[in-house]
């Protein structure tokens, strides 16, 4: 697992098979915050999302490829 360092603003968030799941707004401790416009639609819209740090399974680039599939990730976030 690669973890949180290295990561920066604006870098693209990939699960594991590839699919965009959202923007680096930051990164909060050990965990990724994305932008609020990768927020989602309904509930879901104008809140900011995290993702945990233990799912980062590299950096490509300017790409945080994930360990888990977009799907997965994405029931993974929390919302603040």
């Amino acid at each position: 697992m690669a973890g949180v360092s290295g990561i920066k603003e604006h870098m693209e968030v990939i699960g594991a098979d590839g699919v965009h799941i959202g923007t680096v707004d930051r990164v909060d401790g050990d965990r990724i915050k994305l932008t609020k416009a990768d927020s989602g639609q309904g509930s879901h819209k104008g809140h900011h999302h995290f993702i945990e740090g233990s799912l980062v399974a590299e950096i490509e680039g300017s790409k945080v490829r994930l360990s888990a599939n977009g799907d997965v990730a994405v029931t993974m976030e929390e919302e603040k």
